[in-house]
């Protein structure tokens, strides 16, 4: 009879073969790979969340819109978010009334279609890495059972040269192709979590920048209406 030892986590992936050894070497490099994604994704969307809180703070605070483009461009730090939108947008706005000749509905056209630009950016890095923690979720638990269905098939082959079979002797190699499984799932799982909270998290953040972008346009419109 094997020993505790024998069937033990590391010895049975050192026993498996070699192709189910690189489908477990897979799985684990794309479960590495997917947490350093979910971390760094938390990270950002979490300061994007938190930049957008406190840019809306000194928006709304009726300051002047001018001297916040100039705090902006004053900062240290690179302007991320909603504050990107509003500098494309203001940008914009303030050269073409620069000009002499500029046509309100002219003015408005070029600004929109600047914060469009921004704001597809902005959209971009909020969904930066989801479309490959999506491909970890459903792919690995396939790769994983493609890495069980194999160290099975091999474990029955054996028992070609067996004179006579008993669970022990197809015990270790079953085992060693379920944790192949195992794997896939231990890969697939934290994956398709991180995804849906991420995706509604991006989208949660879309729309907001969607809602300010409209609202800036409207104080735009009014402003450059009111002086022409």
């Amino acid at each position: 009879m094997n020993t505790p030892e024998q069937l033990s986590i590391w010895s049975l992936i050192a026993d498996a073969s070699l192709l189910v050894q690189m489908v477990m070497a897979l799985l684990f490099l794309a479960s590495i790979v997917s947490w350093v994604m979910i971390v760094q994704r938390g990270i950002y969307q979490n300061s994007a969340a938190q930049a957008m809180k406190e840019f809306e703070r000194h928006f709304w605070s009726g300051g002047d819109l001018n001297q916040l483009y100039r705090q902006g461009s004053g900062k240290d730090t690179q302007t991320e978010g909603v504050e990107n939108i509003f500098r494309a947008g203001f940008k914009e706005f303030s050269r073409l009334r620069q000009q002499s000749s500029a046509d309100p509905d002219a003015v408005m056209e070029g600004v929109q279609r600047a914060m469009r630009v921004a704001l597809a950016r902005e959209e971009e890095k909020l969904e930066a890495h989801l479309p490959f923690l999506a491909s970890v979720a459903s792919v690995s638990p396939y790769v994983g059972l493609f890495g069980t269905v194999w160290g099975i098939m091999n474990s029955f082959r054996g028992l070609a040269n067996v004179h006579q079979a008993t669970l022990a002797t197809v015990a270790p190699g079953i085992s060693e192709a379920l944790v192949a499984t195992a794997m896939g799932l231990f890969a697939a799982i934290p994956a398709v979590l991180a995804y849906n909270k991420f995706s509604a998290k991006a989208e949660s953040l879309s729309a907001a920048y969607e809602t300010f972008s409209d609202e800036f346009i409207a104080i735009l419109h009014r402003q450059v209406h009111a002086k022409s």
